[in-house]
């Protein structure tokens, strides 16, 4: 069974805050039978002004020492996934990385990065962040970016996104955004959340939600279990959304994990309290990982697995 997560902060804490300890390392992901994990090149807390290109490029760097010293493989397409093997996908998080420019959209693509949220918590060039509450849509320079990430294959990620620049990519976007650690509004009230309109968007146009595993948007508090996790992947599934769900685990850059979830080691843990409630196996590929894989079709990815 392929398993998929399309987020993790380990590039960053691997760059810039080497005292502390990533929970996602190659052992890690081979034990929980991570088929691939996308890790993201954050353009770090303080926007505009606070060097993202710089924070990108030397995570990137990192993860080149960890191709070159631990083994880590590059995957230039999810399709590239395959049981057995561990691949790493990249992603941008903070649009303000791109400088507001194509050239650095395409010098990314080149380098493998194959989603980008357009905003961290920070407004930049390009779009408004969920915290602060901006009622304002994508920017002009925003949807410039877009188009040429839609041309690169590059798919749009909304989580962190306002709400109304979420609405402006499902109608206006000429391919179906995604939301890479994302989860649901209505079992914890938290303006990173998505709401029920929100989910069954994302599934009415072939999108696609990466649960986050992280307590604070699961249970509004520091404490949660897979359980937990399951609660929100199961209110996405009834939503109609069961072909459009999976894991966007968000470790190493939370504060704190599920009890039970603490490492990529333990995310099979969720499926077995999936498969407690009764989901069959088929069920289970979809969200481990099949999902994603076909999300990635629907985009137009041409990358052979």
């Amino acid at each position: 069974m392929l398993i998929c997560d399309t987020h993790c902060d380990t590039l960053y804490m691997r760059a810039l805050e080497p005292d502390k300890t990533p929970c996602v390392t190659m052992e890690n992901l081979r034990r929980g039978g991570v088929s691939l994990q996308t890790c993201t090149l954050y353009a770090g807390p303080n926007g505009v002004s606070g060097h993202p290109y710089e924070n990108a490029m030397a995570e990137y760097a990192a993860f080149c020492r960890l191709r070159d010293e631990e083994g880590w493989t590059l995957a230039r397409s999810p399709l590239e996934a395959k049981d057995g093997e561990t691949r790493v996908l990249l992603s941008i998080e903070g649009g303000e990385i791109f400088e507001g420019s194509a050239e650095r959209v395409r010098e990314f693509a080149a380098l493998g990065v194959r989603m980008a949220a357009l905003t961290w918590n920070n407004e930049n060039e390009l779009a408004y962040p969920a915290k602060g509450g901006s009622t304002e849509r994508i920017k002009p320079a925003g949807w410039e970016l877009l188009r040429e990430m839609a041309r690169l294959r590059i798919a749009a990620d909304t989580s962190h996104l306002n709400e109304a620049g979420f609405w402006d990519l499902v109608d206006r976007h000429t391919q179906p955004p995604m939301a890479s650690h994302s989860c649901c509004r209505a079992l914890c009230d938290h303006f990173r959340n998505l709401t029920d309109a929100q989910i069954k968007a994302m599934a009415q146009r072939g999108g696609w939600i990466g649960v986050n595993f992280y307590p604070q948007f699961l249970t509004g508090s520091a404490h949660a279990s897979v359980a937990d996790i399951a609660d929100h992947i199961d209110h996405i599934c009834q939503l109609g959304a069961a072909k459009n769900v999976g894991f966007g685990s968000d470790f190493d850059g939370i504060e704190c994990t599920p009890s039970d979830c603490q490492s990529p080691a333990q995310v099979p843990n969720i499926l077995s309290e999936l498969r407690r409630r009764g989901y069959g196996e088929e069920a289970l590929a979809d969200i481990a990982g099949g999902n994603f894989l076909r999300y990635y079709q629907r985009l137009g990815d041409e990358a052979q697995g």
